[in-house]
């Protein structure tokens, strides 16, 4: 990827080498890559004028009756897939328009550029830094394990270095920046951290990331999966989120003068995003799963306070080491990396935003294991907590005008449209637990 390209160099590095085939990529509402491909012949012509497509059937898209998109190709997106080997093929990620060239509502990377363009305004850049944790299953009809490894360990056990090893590359040689990786606590489960960036590029960056690192599983013959909570009884897949505001070349988080090495921007900036967190989880645990990752006792946050050294608060602040000012930030630990990054990372910005629009007080941090309070403890500490199913979710969002706002109408209306179905159907549906627990009793 690269920010500077443009249609000439598109065009100049295709047949340079001697690529095939264009894949077109996009994000329906729920952060799921669609897309479709197109011959290297039509490819001045898509980003002169995008490529129309059908867009009814997907999820959140348009109704059959106003169906006709156009998928427009960003140039600064502009990858060669290295792990095709035979007939090249490259790809992009486009931005969605109606028909008469206006931004469709319904496109998640149209609604993130909307938000940060409200944060242009105030002066302020968004700077953001995922860790996305996954599983490395045998198949993907199972979920028996690939070795008995735990948290940096680097022995025989992790059987999942290899796939780890040439995601990584992959990225790397894709122009994809990645911090480092390792094995994480659950066996099987590994974590990459990708080097902070804007949160447009890194929203787009997600994306492939998400498609790159299954594919390359695949072709190992083995199954990675970003569901949140895969495995009873282990950590689940979180997708911290390290971020920052700058003004201009300023880091506007960091106050050397502080107790904490936090300006005022910060410390509202955190009370919004602990304020407006239970409105947002709606979106950064999109899935009835996501929930069985928030729970006490496997590091996922799920009581709403803010600390520096304890991670089992839901922001955490990385400790400041000097001269090393640029890197200030916040760490945000309630997303899963099976979220829609654009829809995500709007949330998170504005729900900081707000914090310091509206002067929030930042409470006082909470060093201890939050897990082991009483509840006697929590109530004296006027701990509040994240919701703890998808259905409270769903309820707390129909009622934040800060998320109505964030989406637009298209988006809002139709995601919680979309999750009360899946609600529905997990809720009818009867589950393994039910099954070993009642029928031998009733």
């Amino acid at each position: 990827m690269n920010k500077d390209f443009k249609k000439e160099d598109i065009l100049k590095t295709c047949k340079e080498k001697e690529v095939k085939f264009i894949r077109l990529f996009f994000s329906d509402i729920t952060g799921q890559m669609k897309g479709f491909s197109i011959a290297v012949d039509e490819l001045e012509r898509a980003l002169e004028d995008g490529m129309g497509f059908d867009g009814s059937s997907i999820k959140g898209f348009a109704r059959i009756d106003e169906s006709d998109m156009v998928a427009l190709p960003d140039p600064s997106t502009f990858v060669i897939l290295p792990y095709i080997k035979e007939n090249k093929e490259a790809a992009m990620i486009c931005d969605i328009l109606n028909p008469d060239r206006t931004p469709y509502e319904g496109d998640s990377r149209y609604i993130l550029k909307k938000n940060l363009e409200y944060l242009k305004e105030k002066g302020f850049t968004f700077y953001v830094g995922p860790e996305l944790e996954f599983f490395i299953f045998k198949n993907d009809k199972t979920t028996e394990i690939l070795d008995e490894g735990g948290y940096f360990d680097v022995t025989t056990l992790d059987a999942g270095n290899e796939v780890r090893r040439e995601i990584i590359l992959t990225l790397e040689e894709m122009g994809i920046k990645v911090e480092y990786s390792h094995h994480e606590v659950a066996p099987s489960q590994h974590e990459i951290d990708l080097r902070y960036t804007d949160a447009l590029t890194m929203a787009d960056i997600v994306m492939f990331y998400r498609m790159i690192a299954k594919e390359i599983a695949v072709q190992h013959g083995v199954y990675l999966t970003f569901m949140p909570k895969p495995i009873y009884g282990v950590n689940g897949s979180g997708m911290h989120t390290h971020q920052s505001l700058f003004l201009g070349e300023k880091n506007a988080f960091f106050d050397a003068n502080d107790e904490y090495y936090l300006s005022d921007i910060a410390k509202k900036y955190i009370a919004g995003l602990l304020k407006h967190s239970k409105e947002i989880t709606f979106i950064c645990n999109q899935w009835v799963n996501s929930y069985k990752r928030l729970v006490p006792g496997y590091e996922a946050p799920v009581y709403i306070c803010w600390a520096r050294r304890n991670r089992s608060t839901l922001i955490r602040v990385p400790m400041y080491r000097p001269g090393k000012e640029q890197s200030t930030r916040i760490e945000f630990r309630s997303p899963d990396p099976a979220c829609n990054p654009y829809l995500a990372f709007a949330c998170m910005v504005r729900a900081g935003i707000k914090g310091i629009e509206e002067n929030y007080k930042l409470p006082k941090p909470l060093e201890m294991d939050v897990y082991h309070l009483t509840e006697e403890d929590r109530k004296k500490l006027k701990l509040d907590v994240l919701p703890g199913s998808l259905i409270e979710a769903i309820e707390i969002a129909e009622k934040s005008k800060l998320l109505r706002e964030i989406l637009g109408e298209h988006i809002y209306t139709n995601l919680i449209t979309a999750k009360k179905i899946e609600w529905d159907e997990y809720r009818k549906r009867v589950h393994e637990y039910e099954i070993e627990k009642y029928l031998p009793i009733l």
